[in-house]
């Protein structure tokens, strides 16, 4: 289709979109809702943040770009839920999109949720695919009594999204150091195949955190950097701490996944060690009982004429020689140290 075609490509994860308005200045805050349609802002001095839950409504998704003069690619870019995070520069307004995650229960794949925001000089829209508020934090603030973001323009407003989407990375870097530390016990005492699919599933959520954070640590980037008069200088130095958490976390993802696979590598050597232990074992019973049985073989044979058949006491030396023999095997084997 033509570019700037409006096709929903994500899943629906709502049956009517939640379109929440919050109109604030320094002094006052309201709140609005409505569901699948537009709130009408009040009139007076006051910044605009729209807060949609659910984009599968194309046509609603469509009033606000005519509304707040949004291209037509960005409109497209909020309904392809696989979008690349970014940032695009527009003369109406500032483009930005990020993937949120949501730490699931253990054993379950990271769950991502795209979040896509656009913002001018008055007013900021943002869109989530979830009915879950990822925002609850910024919004909470705006609430609050003489609150220093309610001073500040949406681009500080788009810089709090954006550090709040970025702040649910560390709970799930916490969760994966936790499960690292716990796997490398599993792994000394006793491991198991439940152990090497655990190792690859923290494996794939690494993967998963590391195409959401290196491409929006770009974005962060250019963000900082950015010359357009919808961007204050004193916001600038708030993005770039932010770029800084993004680079930290990209840290920490390296150095998790060579933790992975050292602790791979130590649980392929540990297998390893056990198997020869077991080899060592069962060498050491064969090495000890091959001249017992060559012995036993030879007095078994069914021939008349075996001399020692004849001695009264046979029996018994028979005995005492493969007794003499083990002994002599385990000292052997311990002067050696095998055993």
């Amino acid at each position: 289709m033509s570019p700037g075609s409006l096709i929903f490509t994500g899943k629906q994860h709502v049956a009517e979109p939640n379109v929440i308005l919050l109109q604030y200045n320094d002094s006052d805050v309201f709140e609005l809702q409505a569901k699948d349609k537009m709130v009408a802002p009040k009139e007076g001095a006051y910044f605009n943040w729209y807060d949609i839950r659910g984009l599968h409504n194309a046509d609603l998704i469509r009033q606000f770009g005519d509304q707040y003069n949004i291209h037509p690619l960005a409109l497209e870019d909020i309904l392809d839920t696989q979008q690349r995070p970014k940032i695009d520069e527009y003369e109406s307004g500032i483009f930005i999109t990020a993937q949120a995650l949501e730490l699931k229960e253990a054993g379950e794949d990271l769950a991502t949720e795209q979040i896509a925001i656009f913002f001018g000089s008055n007013f900021l829209i943002s869109f989530q695919e979830k009915e879950d508020d990822n925002f609850a934090s910024v919004r909470n603030r705006l609430l609050a009594p003489q609150a220093r973001i309610r001073r500040r323009p949406p681009d500080y407003l788009a810089y709090a999204l954006l550090d709040t989407t970025v702040d649910y990375y560390y709970p799930v870097l916490d969760h994966i150091e936790e499960q690292i530390d716990e796997l490398e016990a599993i792994i000394l005492n006793d491991p198991d195949n439940a152990t090497k699919n655990r190792i690859h599933h923290l494996k794939r959520e690494l993967l998963t955190m590391r195409k959401a954070i290196v491409p929006l640590r770009e974005a962060v980037g250019k963000f900082s950097r950015m010359d357009h008069p919808m961007i204050k200088e004193d916001t600038l130095v708030f993005v770039r701490d932010l770029h800084d958490h993004t680079v930290q976390i990209m840290d920490a993802i390296d150095t998790y996944r060579d933790l992975l696979n050292g602790l791979y590598d130590l649980y392929l050597s540990e297998i390893s060690f056990r198997m020869n232990n077991v080899m060592k074992v069962l060498t050491i019973i064969s090495t000890v009982f091959i001249p017992l049985t060559f012995l036993a073989g030879i007095y078994g044979m069914n021939f008349k004429n075996i001399p020692e058949y004849n001695i009264k006491y046979g029996y018994y030396y028979l005995w005492v020689i493969m007794i003499l023999i083990f002994l002599a095997s385990m000292y052997f084997f311990r002067k050696k140290k095998w055993l």
